[in-house]
């Protein structure tokens, strides 16, 4: 054939693999072409006669596989997920304040923890509480910073509002969880059952998004592999780490974000959907602490 300037380009890929797959289509349908290779692409050329020819055979070809060509779905980033994180952090640091100061007279500590017994008896609320509370700085700090950055990405992947929304929900059923399959004395504090839910949502949607895409198998499962290595690593080392909520938040977070890959951006399209969720995330937590200050 000409030399490569003088062809049309019909195709161009990374992949020598697909372009090859390309070449045996324009090969059996008789178009004359060229496969050429630089700088990492690869490409088909033809003479310019017979590019009309040659796209037409490339399109039927791939019209008549569309699996192998449907890209993998992209990862939502409805927001920067900032807003949320500052939410977050104000609520811990906040309650941090309330419980140390004892303020309005109330022991907030022994208020809202995890109490398996007294959640078994219906005292659902300390299922949020407890992921308010700490048991001291580094604790409160460890959370602010792992919880804010897996937050972050969770607030980025499905916005802020149903991110943090979701965060709650998952990590409230871990503490329910938890509860009832321990004794009735166990009790336990923390954001981090909310912090391993985060880690959950984000490799559970991952995964679902995945699961149909033409990527390597082992390359669908890597969202829940790397997921389980990092709650393995983060989540199960230390005397008092309660073992048991993070692995429930996580779980929740599993099932949860495979379930809002599926339909959250027909939750939370715009703003203002945003907002009231975020806003809906803020009243769940005031209304428990009402209840647990009260109720006690």
């Amino acid at each position: 054939m000409n030399d490569p300037v003088s062809l049309q380009l019909v195709y161009r890929s990374q992949s020598g693999k697909e372009c090859r797959r390309r070449s045996v289509v324009l090969s059996a349908a008789g178009v004359n072409h060229r496969l050429y290779q630089q700088a990492g692409e690869f490409a088909l050329l033809v003479l310019p006669q017979d590019a009309a020819r040659a796209q037409v055979e490339l399109d039927d070809y791939e019209t008549e596989n569309p699996e192998r060509f449907k890209p993998a779905p992209a990862v939502l980033r409805n927001a920067n997920g900032w807003y949320g994180v500052a939410g977050y952090v104000a609520v811990l640091v906040a309650v941090e304040f309330l419980q140390r100061t004892k303020h309005f007279g109330f022991d907030w500590f022994h208020a809202g923890m995890t109490n398996a017994g007294l959640i078994q008896d219906g005292q659902w609320w300390r299922t949020i509480t407890a992921l308010t509370l700490h048991s001291g700085l580094p604790h409160l700090a460890g959370n602010l910073v792992i919880g804010g950055l897996f937050g972050l990405f969770v607030g980025q992947h499905l916005g802020s509002g149903l991110g943090w929304l979701s965060i709650l929900i998952a990590g409230a059923t871990g503490n329910f969880l938890n509860a009832a399959l321990h004794q009735s004395s166990h009790t336990s504090v923390g954001a981090s059952t909310a912090v391993f839910a985060a880690l959950g949502i984000l490799a559970g949607s991952t995964w679902h998004l995945r699961r149909h895409s033409p990527v390597k198998s082992l390359a669908r499962w890597t969202p829940l592999i790397g997921g389980a290595i990092l709650l393995g690593y983060l989540g199960t080392g230390g005397e008092r780490t309660d073992i048991g909520a993070h692995i429930g938040g996580f779980v929740s977070g599993l099932i949860l974000g495979a379930i809002l890959a599926r339909v959250g951006q027909d939750i939370a399209k715009t703003k203002k959907s945003q907002l009231l969720l975020g806003a809906t995330a803020i009243a769940i937590v005031t209304l428990a602490w009402t209840l647990a200050l009260t109720q006690t």
